[in-house]
């Protein structure tokens, strides 16, 4: 079963999610936001985006890079028929900042039925280690003289 549980607070990787939100001022230079969702599923990190109508192969671009996920894709798409034309298109961007705990070396990320899901792997908490003595060793103060 899926558990939902805050986010940790990033003030600066939360800061390119506020920069990416749909203020409507700003919307074109920002590209069109991705509608998502982050959940921890089973000791993993998971994040879905719905990215309908698109080729993972040639539309989807899916990176980490310093702890923050980025989700990039672009559509282009063009129906011509006898009497009329149609086309859609547009750019797509999402950051996310990770959970401290994430391993950026073990992500997997997949594409069915028009959503796009990232399972980041989540790195063991170290386990508290046994108190541990330190020798202190004497030394003698030398004499100038």
């Amino acid at each position: 079963m899926s558990t939902l549980t805050p986010r940790e607070v990033r003030p600066l990787a939360e800061l390119f999610e506020w920069m990416e939100s749909p203020i409507t001022m700003f919307r074109p230079l920002l590209g069109q936001n991705i509608r998502m969702e982050d959940f921890f599923r089973d000791g993993h990190y998971v994040v879905r985006a719905e990215l309908p109508g698109l080729d993972p192969q040639e539309d989807l671009d899916v990176t980490v890079s310093e702890g923050v996920l980025s989700i990039k894709a672009e559509r282009h798409e063009e129906e011509i028929d006898k009497s009329h034309s149609e086309f859609r298109y547009g750019a797509y961007s999402r950051r996310i900042a990770l959970p401290s705990s994430a391993d950026s070396d073990h992500i997997k990320a997949s594409y069915d039925n028009g959503i796009l899901e990232v399972v980041v792997d989540l790195k063991q908490k170290e386990t508290a280690k046994a108190e541990k003595h330190i020798a202190v060793k004497s030394t003698k103060a030398i004499k100038s003289g």
